[in-house]
């Protein structure tokens, strides 16, 4: 049996969000995204694709600086939906990891565009990212970001 799936590369990732305004502000003030577009969607070509009831969304599309994407996506009923875990060690909770030249700086921005550090920048002990400086940061909705800082020459 080939167990390849076809995958070619990744091309974005999207989370689900109770308010667009607020992630935007988030991933471009705190984090230093670009907005690339917004767009709105829905009826019967969106409900067949995602299985949503009602799937009326505003999305963003925002750029990394190295060009990943991130698509933010507002559903019209919003936290009816339910929202993300408090919790990064919730089951089914994510996170996205961004490196960082300056995990200290990372956090300032964050903190001065109104979110916070989960904890405190620790070097990881051992294995192939020893020395890597990491901490979880949240954003909008308890969405977790990741902060890691390879470490110096």
């Amino acid at each position: 049996m080939n167990n390849n799936a076809g995958v070619t590369h990744v091309d974005h990732i999207g989370f689900a969000v109770s308010s667009l305004d607020e992630a935007i502000r988030f991933y471009t003030e705190a984090l230093g995204f670009t907005l690339e577009r917004q767009a709105e969607m829905g009826g019967d070509f969106l409900r067949q694709v995602t299985g949503v009831d009602d799937p009326n969304v505003r999305t963003a599309i925002l750029k990394a600086p190295d060009g990943f994407i991130v698509e933010l996506l507002q559903y019209s009923n919003g936290r009816r939906h339910g929202q993300t875990p408090e919790s990064a060690g919730a089951i089914g909770a994510a996170h996205l990891a961004l490196t960082v030249r300056d995990i200290h700086a990372a956090i300032a921005r964050v903190e001065t565009a109104g979110w916070k550090a989960n904890g405190s920048p620790q070097p990881i002990p051992g294995g192939p990212r020893k020395g890597t400086r990491v901490v979880y940061v949240s954003g909008p909705d308890h969405l977790t970001i990741e902060f890691m800082q390879p470490p110096g020459p």
